[in-house]
């Protein structure tokens, strides 16, 4: 399904039934939709969920933007998200936002709260706080994100053997990370993609403007998941924003990279489940 407002388009897909309960799964910067793995969707909504992905802006089958001038906020994002919602026909919907997702969704659920019945925020940050005292990422995690700017990103073999290789960097500690089946499914998705150029103005996105409600004000029931070995945003992040809204919830997942690994889809379903029905 292809949601068009004007000259945007944003791809979208859908898992179980309608009648269930929505839920909207955000991706993070650079990632389609497809890094929500069909299997994790479907197991999402065998819990009685209408599971529904989307490519952001300049993933995927979405609209691309001039490389280098985005020209959109997170706000903008956030924007989108609600029109995927709309264009199948919902009041309001579950959001699960994973990285630069996770932002989008407090956004989204900071503006719009009347239309967010619970919020997941995954491997994320706290939006509109001050950062400053949280950790940056990890020295190997740095080294390697200092490469990416040397990469020729409309070079197909060089985007793939990088982002092969972030996934190895951004990888669980506890559990095996599969190179090969790693590789194969980023060539795909570049392939899908049309390449990952356009992807790269995410790097650029700003935050845009500040919602009016502060982060300590959320409404919608928050629960955040995080990794304890995210190299891009260590756990203090995940503790900083459970800390931030009154009567949230942490859950940690031992060894957990900033990632969706599938030794760990069980407890993060259960997990993100659990909070929607509840």
């Amino acid at each position: 399904m292809i949601v068009r407002d004007g000259n945007l388009e944003i791809a979208t897909e859908a898992f179980g039934t309608p009648r269930d309960p929505a839920m909207l799964l955000i991706m993070g910067a650079m990632a389609s939709m497809l890094w929500w793995p069909d299997a994790f969707c479907q197991r999402l909504a065998a819990r009685a969920f209408f599971v529904i992905r989307y490519d952001n802006r300049d993933t995927g089958l979405s609209s691309r933007f001039p490389v280098g001038e985005p020209g959109y906020s997170m706000a903008d994002m956030a924007d989108d998200a609600f029109r995927v919602i709309d264009a199948h026909g919902l009041d309001a919907a579950h959001l699960v936002g994973i990285s630069l997702g996770g932002m989008i969704a407090q956004i989204a659920a900071l503006s719009r709260p009347q239309r967010v019945r619970t919020l997941t925020a995954i491997s994320t940050s706290p939006i509109g706080v001050d950062a400053s005292r949280l950790p940056g990422m990890t020295p190997a995690y740095q080294a390697h994100a200092a490469r990416g700017e040397a990469v020729d990103w409309s070079d197909r073999a060089q985007a793939v053997a990088y982002v092969a290789e972030d996934a190895r960097q951004i990888a669980s500690t506890a559990h095996a990370h599969d190179s090969a089946a790693a590789r194969a499914f980023i060539e795909r998705d570049c392939d899908r993609s049309g390449g990952y150029l356009s992807a790269t103005n995410h790097f650029m996105v700003g935050a845009g403007a500040r919602p009016a409600t502060p982060l300590a004000k959320l409404e919608p029931p928050l629960l955040v998941i995080h990794g304890t070995s995210d190299p891009i945003f260590p756990l203090d992040h995940g503790e900083a924003l459970a800390a931030e809204v009154s009567g949230s919830r942490l859950v940690c997942i031992e060894g957990g990279g900033h990632e969706l690994h599938p030794h760990d889809w069980g407890a993060i379903i259960d997990a993100i489940a659990t909070h929607a029905a509840g």
